[in-house]
């Protein structure tokens, strides 16, 4: 923008110096109390603005419209934004063709119908007036009365042929078709998959308009559809580091500098164990759990010390703190890091050195952290174990794995023994555990799709979960009683409204929550054990995931309600994460200080938390929203073959559209209305979430098992269609 802003202003020979500070004047004239809204022309005549500047005037108004502090009436006078509480800055996110949401800085949503969305289109910057209050447990509802700033530019699609002109049919059935002119559809074949430049965003009346800039393939090209959403998120830009950060990388050594080890506590001769998932390549933490007198435990989590080679305002940093998080898509990674770091220096790689910030803490019998230290440290891993094989070691079911585990197997029963025991410190304290079953998609070595079945989670996956979480708990208690700047993990209480609505689906199951108006973890908790039927407590689990809100990151230490932990933060993963990098730096920092770090870094450190908990959320839910994507995606594509076979299924939630089902190995599809039992027609109650036959009384609830036969897949939509089978 000031580039734009130095060409302009030097047309009427000011310096962008004074053309910002003729933007403070305008935007404190804009933000005094005695500010009453009026027209461009008479802000000209108060400000006593020369003809020959007018230009630098409108111009200005303009960036303060397009950033939200003003917006213009239907009267054409200019109006304050915050002066009007109906009036709210958001960001768009389209749900359907039908209707999306405005999603607010505080994160509040408003619900807007696509009448009156202005055309707007997903991430979008939008200002929307509100039209109907929130009540109970709906929200608010707006309409969009300015389009800040378009945040789409390109779109993937389906080339569509006419005669004289084209279309594209985009693969996000959210966004309505792109008209491409004659002269952009001359040599474009029809049904190529392509992608295409906006050149004229729709008025309402007619569509958006562009040309096609890139030809991703035809039906002919292998896994077209995935390449296409791949291409649809921008995820190939992902794939590189531009040429600054490969400066930057070309100064970091590959093995540890013994000058790094300066300051460290020597560990290279200490056991420190890796467990994770056989392809995993960027190992960010190690453990090893001793006993001590046979009522205590001393835990020491080490985890890749990354803020020792990515330094605060470098490209590197600049980079990790825009991704924000590293995003998992079957068959690839799009990390935060470059490899050279990832999988490199930073991974806690069998048999070398590693620099690493670690934590010892010891735990008595009961699981309580009575003691712990926080230190700098050079560690070597011991073993580079998997999931699949310490679950083989503690079930004692592969002779194979038994030999090549013999010397770590004692350590291994004392590593579960810690867990459990933490496990049930933290079941005690009301920590809900989510029965949500994830999937696992299954790929070949050409990336084609051989397989989708359940994830299994074992004893090996609890044994680091508890060790992380303890970690982050321990962490997070110590800077908050030191009242340094960090970063937080909360997870805010769920509103009384959604509560309510989950006391309504429960009576279907004789449940009731208690105490609704002042709701406790240890409530929801002990209600989830007190389903025997693991189909009902998983679609518990899932409906109580809904009525809860979404965990994100705060400068604020608030609480994590899920975990029932009141202090909580993410120390375990700075190679995929950036709040877990920034406050290893806030550590490394306290450490390197001798506890005592310079004020103006902790004003810097201030600032810093309060930017990246919002840009780190926002982060995590767009790489939430990718991955579940390419997840529908390739569910879909795997079912194709399947089209009117038959299965055993489970409800997993009622609509007012039909009912969702999901097979065995965690596929879900829809069974609309038209798909029921055909002998009756069939009711929804929205309070309840049931459906009932209005002639058979028949009823249908999430968890009932149901027999169905396979009849749509829409690779398009990711939609999956089923048919009810009568028994």
């Amino acid at each position: 923008m000031r580039k734009k802003c130095e060409n302009k202003s030097n047309i009427f020979n000011i310096s962008e110096d004074e053309y910002i500070r003729k933007k403070e004047v305008l935007t404190s004239f804009f933000l005094d109390n005695s500010y009453c809204i009026m027209t461009a022309k008479q802000i000209a005549n108060i400000l006593n603005v020369k003809k020959e500047e007018k230009e630098i005037l409108f111009k200005m108004l303009n960036e303060l419209e397009l950033e939200g502090l003003v917006y213009v009436d239907d009267s054409k006078r200019y109006v304050l934004t915050s002066s009007k509480k109906e009036i709210v800055k958001c960001k768009y996110v389209a749900k359907s063709e039908k209707f999306g949401f405005g999603i607010c800085e505080n994160g509040e949503d408003i619900y807007i119908e696509s009448k009156y969305s202005n055309t707007a289109m997903s991430n979008d910057d939008i200002l929307v007036k509100i039209i109907k209050q929130k009540s109970n447990n709906k929200s608010a509802e707006g309409q969009v009365i300015k389009i800040l700033k378009r945040n789409t530019s390109k779109v993937v699609g389906r080339f569509i042929k006419n005669s004289n002109f084209g279309f594209v049919e985009p693969i996000d059935n959210k966004i309505k078709d792109i008209y491409i002119p004659k002269k952009y559809a001359m040599n474009i074949k029809d049904g190529i998959m392509v992608e295409v430049e906006i050149l004229k965003y729709s008025n309402g009346k007619s569509k958006a308009e562009g040309k096609v800039v890139n030809i991703i393939g035809d039906e002919n090209t292998d896994n077209i559809e995935v390449k296409a959403l791949y291409k649809s998120y921008c995820l190939d830009t992902l794939e590189i580091f531009d040429e600054r950060i490969e400066k930057e990388l070309e100064k970091i050594p590959d093995i540890v500098q013994d000058s790094e080890k300066i300051g460290r506590e020597d560990r290279t001769l200490n056991t420190v164990y890796t467990i994770d998932g056989d392809d995993a390549k960027d190992l960010d933490d190690g453990v090893f759990v001793k006993k001590i007198n046979n009522d205590k435990y001393l835990l020491s989590v080490y985890i890749a010390d990354v803020s020792h080679y990515v330094k605060d305002g470098s490209a590197l940093d600049n980079e990790a703190s825009y991704r924000g998080t590293s995003i998992y898509i079957p068959g690839t990674v799009l990390p935060m890091l470059p490899k050279k770091l990832s999988n490199g220096i930073c991974s806690l790689n069998q048999g070398v050195e590693r620099l690493s910030l670690a934590i010892d803490m010891t735990i008595d019998n009961k699981g309580n952290v009575i003691d712990s230290n926080i230190f700098k440290t050079v560690i070597k891993v011991t073993k580079r174990m998997t999931y699949d094989k310490v679950y083989k070691v503690l079930t004692n079911s592969n002779k194979e794995v038994l030999k090549e585990y013999e010397p770590y197997i004692k350590d291994l029963y004392v590593m579960k023994e810690l867990a459990l025991i933490l496990n049930n410190k933290r079941k005690k304290m009301g920590s809900i555990n989510f029965d949500i079953p994830d999937t696992k998609i299954v790929l070949d070595e050409n990336s084609n799709l051989v397989d989708i079945k359940p994830y299994d989670k074992t004893i090996a996956n609890d044994i680091i979960e508890e060790f992380m979480l303890i970690a982050n708990m321990t962490v997070a208690k110590k800077f908050f009683f030191l009242e340094l700047p960090f970063l937080y993990r909360i997870h805010e209480k769920p509103d009384e409204e959604k509560v309510r609505e989950l006391n309504e689906v429960l009576t279907s199951y004789n449940k009731h929550i208690k105490g609704i108006k002042n709701i406790q973890p240890k409530v929801l908790s002990s209600l989830l054990e007190e389903f025997g039927d693991e189909e009902q407590k998983k679609f518990i689990s899932t409906y109580m995931l809904r009525a809860l809100k979404l965990a994100k990151y705060s400068e604020e230490c608030d609480g994590h309600f899920g975990l029932a932990a009141k202090y909580y933060c993410h120390f375990t993963s700075p190679i995929r994460r950036y709040p877990d990098l920034f406050i290893h730096r806030v550590i490394s920092d306290y450490i390197e200080s001798n506890t005592i770090i310079p004020d103006d870094r902790i004003s810097k450190y201030k600032i810093q938390a309060q930017k990246y908990a919002l840009t780190s959320s926002e982060a995590e839910k767009q790489a939430t929203i990718i991955e579940r994507d390419f997840d529908d995606l390739y569910k879909t594509m795997y079912m194709e073959k399947f089209i009117g076979e038959k299965f055993e299924a489970v409800v997993s939630s009622v609509t007012s559209f039909g009912m969702f089902v999901r097979l065995e190995n965690t596929v879900e599809g829809l069974v609309p209305f038209n798909y029921m039992p055909n002998d009756d027609y069939y009711e929804y109650d929205e309070n309840r979430k049931i459906l009932i036959g209005r002639k058979t009384s028949k009823v249908y609830k999430a968890s009932d098992k149901v027999n169905v036969e396979l009849i749509r897949c829409d690779v398009k939509s990711k939609q999956i269609d089923f048919m009810i089978i009568e028994e």
